[in-house]
């Protein structure tokens, strides 16, 4: 089918992938000149009821699902009989293949792929929605590294009573599948959250916990097999990640984390507890003493080892008060600093959108998490359906704090979504600013502005176009200079 046009607008242009029931492709949107990625039903199921009303669910449910680590749906369509789904066109390679390549994956980079896919399968179990099939191949990888959840061919709604697919039929990879999921028994977002925690153990191991000849076989193990142990194979691995694994893998729901915002919490614990030993061993390096040998004379002992310890253990105190910084010991995070004396310290407090419907609302409680320090987490505006890259309104933006008074240089924005082009303005007070203070620029995953004029109580990171794609705009981080 390469080189067809469906819906008389996609060109198919390469093979991408295929699975069971559909084939994916990568297309060339005609109308809005951009890269898309297009499944396509076998052939062989074309005017099946069945097949054909999950490949159309697959479609209402992902479009249900706007969230930055889960792909967009951006049309659907048929073809000769054959419907087909239109999704944002993620550049990049699946996990599986992420960990194959890069074996053994950083622990810190487990985590965060991890902390990512989970708040994504938390945003659609709040939707009522539970995946059913978590795995490495279902998992895109951009290319900033962002994880982005796809292929709900199989969800299932949490409440459904009457459906397609109800206890007794099994569904789902059987490296990844639940104990229940492996039964036929009903399934709930601990489901996920076991599936998830299998994709830990192979982030980490490099391999999947269970094996066998075939489906029934492995399916069987994890219905009876207790989780194996990742510092088994890996010894790196702290005591508390290990145990967070094992405790998603239990074998029956109630034993797992309750939730899978509860899993993130534990993912997020786990890398505060990483990055603190690695800032305490470099407080080791930083306090080693050289082994000189101590001279007697007449005015007693050298006063160099004095002198050296006292230096090793200012050095100790520095780092530990990062450490309690990173910590969230009560003040900012080192990563909100500016980089010298008399430069602006910034917090994000909320959303700035006086042209939306209502006014002011614009993913506000999730603001803050534009400036915590962590690159995992990071504030999103709503997605937009207006014409080509605009909002449909004058802009939208994210309000920063100025919280010492000190004078604003330089911002710097870091993005998942580059494309989108902003400015910034500064004002005296969070709802009014209306003095722009750099130029605007089309941001990049990290984009600098230089920021002019004397210093102002608020700041503001203006946004007046959508990137090419998606339809909205992430912001992981800002931070001065």
């Amino acid at each position: 089918m390469v080189g067809e046009v469906l819906g008389g607008r996609y060109t198919l242009e390469e093979r991408v992938g295929t699975g069971g029931m559909s084939t994916v492709y990568r297309a060339h949107d005609r109308l809005l000149d951009r890269k898309v990625a297009l499944k396509v039903l076998h052939q062989q199921y074309a005017g099946d009821v069945e097949y054909d009303e999950r490949f159309r669910r697959e479609a209402r449910a992902a479009a249900a699902l706007q969230h930055p680590n889960i792909v967009t749906v951006i049309d659907r369509g048929e073809h000769e009989g054959r419907p087909f789904i239109v999704f944002e066109y993620v550049a990049g390679e699946n996990l599986k293949r992420f960990i194959e390549r890069r074996s053994p994956v950083p622990v810190e980079t487990a985590l965060k792929l991890g902390h990512q896919i989970g708040d994504a399968l938390a945003f659609a179990h709040e939707a009522g929605l539970v995946h059913r099939d978590v795995k490495p191949q279902n998992i895109l990888l951009n290319g900033d590294g962002r994880a982005k959840v796809t292929d709900f061919g199989i969800a299932r709604s949490l409440d459904v009573q009457h459906g397609m697919t109800q206890t007794g039929t099994v569904l789902g990879t059987s490296d990844y599948i639940s104990p229940e999921q492996a039964q036929g028994l009903r399934v709930s977002e601990q489901s996920d959250v076991y599936s998830l925690g299998v994709v830990l153990y192979e982030l980490l191991t490099n391999e999947v916990p269970f094996s066998g000849e075939n489906f029934v076989a492995v399916a069987m193990q994890h219905i009876n097999e207790p989780p194996p142990s990742v510092r088994a194979r890996r010894p790196d691995v702290s005591p508390r990640l290990d145990a967070a694994v094992r405790r998603a893998m239990a074998k029956t729901p109630a034993e797992r984390f309750a939730s899978m915002h509860e899993l993130c919490d534990e993912l997020s614990a786990c890398l505060e507890e990483l990055r603190a030993g690695d800032t305490l061993e470099l407080a080791g390096a930083a306090v080693r003493v050289p082994q000189r040998r101590r001279r007697v004379g007449r005015r007693g002992l050298s006063p160099w080892p004095v002198v050296a310890t006292l230096a090793a253990l200012g050095a100790i105190a520095a780092v530990l008060a990062v450490a309690v910084l990173r910590s969230g010991g009560g003040e900012p995070s080192t990563a909100s600093l500016g980089s010298g004396a008399g430069n602006a310290r910034l917090s994000a407090t909320t959303a700035f959108d006086p042209f939306g419907s209502p006014p002011g609302e614009e993913n506000n409680a999730n603001a803050p998490k534009a400036t915590d320090g962590d690159p995992v987490t990071g504030w999103s505006t709503e997605r937009y359906y207006s014409s080509f890259a605009a909002l449909g309104k004058p802009g939208v933006g994210l309000v920063l704090r100025n919280d010492n008074g000190g004078t604003l240089r330089a911002l710097t924005v870091t993005t998942s979504t580059p494309g989108f082009v902003a400015e910034v303005k500064a004002g005296s007070s969070p709802t009014s600013f209306p003095t722009v203070v750099s130029a605007s620029q089309t941001v990049s995953s990290g984009t600098r502005f230089a920021v002019t004029g004397r210093s102002q109580p608020y700041y503001l990171l203006w946004i007046t176009q959508l990137p090419p794609s998606p339809n909205y705009v992430t912001i992981e981080e800002l931070r001065p200079g």
